[in-house]
């Protein structure tokens, strides 16, 4: 007897990420808690407000799919040089909802990052 899921069901995990995550923001760490994602120098290095129109759910080649649009021009509040190595989506004041990894990158307070368009996705499952 073959596998199966639904769109349905795969598109609820990925809708709650759109409706639900506020903001984006590049970390030089990994960041473990909503505080720790969102707190200067304590992990963050830059953060941007997202909205809805930011995301789309759709087909991937292995499942469904969260398309996160580029976030061009995000201003680098962490103090001198850092490395980013994280990028993570939070809910606004509550909770760190999705963190994933990034190319590695040195920035430097003041300057500006652009996060280019990235996925996450839920793959189909397999026989």
């Amino acid at each position: 007897m073959g596998k199966m899921v639904n769109d349905l069901v795969l598109d609820a995990a990925l809708s709650y990420l759109k409706e639900n995550a506020t903001q984006l923001t590049v970390c030089k760490d990994t960041p473990t808690t909503y505080g720790n994602a969102t707190t200067v120098d304590a992990n963050m290095l830059a953060i941007h407000t997202l909205t809805t129109a930011d995301m789309t759910v759709g087909n991937g080649a292995t499942g469904r799919m969260l398309t996160i649009i580029e976030q061009a021009t995000i201003t680098v509040d962490g103090s001198g040089a850092q490395t980013a190595s994280h990028v993570t989506l939070c809910a606004a004041a509550t909770n760190l909802l999705y963190v994933t990894t990034c190319t590695d990158q040195a920035l430097t307070s003041g300057n500006t990052v652009t996060v280019p368009q990235w996925t996450i996705t839920i793959a189909d499952p397999t026989a």
